[in-house]
């Protein structure tokens, strides 16, 4: 095979996933059905080539292939992603879907710089309505909506479920729907998750957070433990470089216990 021709001038037409495996191999027997099934199935968006390391030894030391089964993808000449072992259909096809290219991820990224500015919103909902399948989509709007339209916003994320890559900012957005969408009463904490919601609508994250760990403090069990549960997902939410994160997260931990 002429690995040049096949796969790396190749890749510069479409993503070539290349199967580096061996006869003797027990495991490249198990994954090389799955994977010829998932080209012939996906056919058009990307290419398979099988790669015996027995007869092309030199490239698949030129590609530092230690153990087999090894799997490569190709992209405009260069290796984009990759994986080693036999695993199962699912998750080849959660790897193929994270990493093929798509033209329409490069349109979001356009979108989603803008989307702070006069009529990125409406973008977004435009993308959103010609792509649905686009989870990242749907996540950005989610968190612009989940505190003026927290029902929206659950509607949005509810197909991501565990498993997939956006599972854990899914069900932090479905956290904070509920919280923005809880009956609150006149306890303690009660009127702290009140307040937490009015802060977060005014956009005033300082005191939200202030109000969620006060809240976690007088009533652990408040509402199946929300305040504890939207703590965690606006942490999370925000990532550890965010100040608010920083500043705060400690005596929220503290408040846990």
């Amino acid at each position: 095979m002429n690995f040049k021709t096949a796969v790396i001038e190749k890749s510069f037409e479409k993503p070539v996933v290349v199967d580096f495996w061996a006869p003797w191999c027990g495991p490249c027997r198990v994954l090389g059905p799955v994977i010829e099934k998932l080209a012939e199935e996906q056919a058009g968006k990307w290419e398979l080539v099988k790669l015996n390391t027995e007869e092309d030894y030199e490239v698949a030391e030129q590609f530092n292939i230690r153990s087999i089964p090894n799997v490569k993808m190709f992209y405009k000449g260069e290796v984009v992603a990759e994986f080693a072992g036999a695993i199962p259909r699912t998750a080849i096809e959660r790897w193929l879907e994270q990493h093929l290219p798509d033209g329409r991820k490069e349109s979001l990224a356009l979108i989603l710089s803008r989307l702070n500015g006069e009529g990125g919103l409406s973008e977004l909902e435009a993308f959103i309505a010609q792509n649905p399948d686009v989870a990242e989509a749907r996540v950005a709007l989610a968190r612009k909506l989940v505190y003026s339209n927290p029902e929206r916003a659950a509607a949005l994320v509810e197909t991501i479920q565990l498993g997939d890559a956006l599972a854990e900012s899914a069900e932090d957005l479905r956290t904070l729907a509920e919280l923005m969408s809880a009956e609150t009463d006149d306890t303690p904490a009660g009127r702290l998750v009140a307040a937490a919601q009015e802060a977060l609508r005014k956009k005033d994250n300082e005191t939200a957070i202030k109000s969620i760990i006060e809240a976690t403090t007088a009533d652990k069990a408040f509402a199946k433990d929300l305040p504890r549960r939207a703590g965690i997902a606006l942490f999370r939410l925000w990532g550890p470089q965010e100040e608010l994160t920083k500043n705060y997260r400690w005596k929220f931990d503290m408040a846990l216990y």
